[in-house]
């Protein structure tokens, strides 16, 4: 196999043997000695089922590849076989590298060891010494995240503290290959948005194998996908083209004979009446009464610091009367960052970004747009402000990170003195929004004849 190849898969097929009844195991095992003895073809107790068949792929390496498919079409299977904790019925597997695998909650662990327990035995077996571990074991802790439970068994450990240990382990390994199969689902936004950030500097040094029923994280991190469907490769191709076609595969399932979905490759041209209904313009004809909660995280964060200017504050006020803390979508709301300068800044920026739990850049501004008109210097020791009024998009439920930094030059060439990642934790609830990352105020939604 190529060196550029991280892995290959040829003719890949897994086959598992069920029984109806526990004892058929045994009649078979006897009955198969005694048509090995008499010649004579004897009933057969035992099923088969095919969970993977003819699979064939090529990654290559520092490749990003998402595998969609609906439960029971053989992603995990697959994914075991390329770990080597399942061994093929037929075809081969090749890889080159080290392979590091979040596969299902606790995969690999002890249930009556503890976290630290838990940690060296995992790292030995993904080929670490335990020089090697005892090098990494306090940035594996820290990275957890999991305080005084790491000194406790792992049965007693919540869903989150489980993907947590486990991520931890398999994020500190050097490893060439990664595997992530539907197991940052269970994390808080924060640990998501540390495993997203890992997961993003690995791709540039790595080869990544992403499992998900969520398509738009597939078509972020993946140039290409592979769709299997009943244990057979349905789709292979950029991530964009599969996740649109299995949408509307999954779709079509769902409205079964009430509707049939063709693909079309140009969009309708759009048919203008001749007459319509008049309708008076609202300020928003469809509510989607979205409540964001904001949490200040300021004091938890990660990041890093120059030590030239720091952060003092985040924080998000209502530009009207409004309860603490507490929005709706749509309001106009003011973000103002706070920093003091350690050194005299020629060039001060302040900005933000706003994260979803995948780690998407949804929105964000800085003082460029400002400064590039009005400019401004910083003396030492002296504290300034960024303030940015917008109106709050309206998002759909979950949570979300808001980034914020200082820095100091101009856009394409400056220093980023103070970066947090997570400054404030947006909390997302009673949202209808039902398509899209950021709902949008509609003036008007009508439904016209068209003569």
């Amino acid at each position: 196999m190529s060196s550029d190849v991280s892995i290959k898969v040829s003719n890949l097929g897994k086959r598992f043997q069920f029984y109806d009844h526990p004892h058929d195991r045994l009649t078979q095992s006897i009955s198969n000695r005694i048509q090995k003895l008499s010649g004579k073809k004897l009933i057969q107790y035992e099923k088969e089922f095919w969970a993977l068949k003819n699979i064939s792929f090529e990654v290559r390496r520092g490749e990003t590849v998402g595998i969609i498919g609906r439960n029971g079409s053989g992603k995990s299977t697959l994914l075991q076989l390329i770990c080597g904790t399942l061994y093929p019925t037929e075809g081969q597997i090749k890889t080159n590298g080290r392979i590091a695998a979040l596969l299902e909650l606790g995969s690999g662990f002890n249930m009556e060891f503890t976290g630290r327990e838990n940690i060296y035995m995992n790292g030995a077996i993904l080929g670490l010494s335990k020089q090697d571990i005892d090098e990494r074991y306090d940035q594996i802790v820290a990275f957890a995240d999991i305080g005084e439970f790491i000194d406790r068994p792992v049965k007693i450990y919540s869903s989150g503290m489980y993907v947590r240990l486990a991520f931890s382990v398999i994020a500190h390994v050097d490893a060439d290959i990664l595997v992530v199969d539907e197991a940052l689902s269970v994390g808080d936004a924060i640990f998501t948005q540390k495993c997203m950030r890992f997961i993003r500097e690995f791709q540039e040094r790595g080869t990544l194998l992403f499992v998900s029923h969520d398509t738009s994280a597939v078509r972020n991190l993946c140039k290409s996908a592979i769709w299997l469907k009943d244990g057979q490769v349905q789709m292979t191709g950029p991530s964009k083209d599969v996740s649109e076609s299995y949408l509307q595969y999954t779709l079509q399932e769902v409205y079964g004979k009430e509707a049939t979905l063709v693909s079309t490759s140009i969009a309708n041209p759009c048919l203008v009446g001749s007459e319509t209904n008049t309708v008076e313009q609202t300020s928003s004809i469809i509510d989607y009464a979205s409540v964001a909660t904001v949490t200040d995280n300021t004091a938890l964060t990660k990041g890093w610091k120059t030590g030239h200017a720091e952060i003092l504050s985040v924080s998000l006020t209502h530009v009207s009367m409004g309860p603490v803390n507490v929005f709706e979508g749509g309001e106009r709301v003011r973000l103002i960052i706070r920093a003091k300068a350690n050194e005299e800044m020629h060039n001060p920026i302040l900005g933000f970004l706003l994260r979803d739990r995948l780690g998407q850049d949804l929105f964000g501004e800085n003082t460029l747009p400002f400064t590039n008109k009005v400019s401004k210097s910083i003396e030492k020791n002296m504290v300034f402000e960024g303030v940015f009024e917008f109106e709050l998009p309206m998002l759909p439920n979950g949570e979300y990170a808001l980034m914020s930094s200082v820095a100091d030059g101009d856009l394409m060439n400056h220093v980023q003195h103070h970066w947090m990642h997570d400054a404030l934790i947006i909390t997302i609830s009673s949202s209808t929004i039902r398509w899209g990352l950021v709902g949008i105020k509609f003036n008007r939604v009508e439904l016209n004849t068209v003569l």
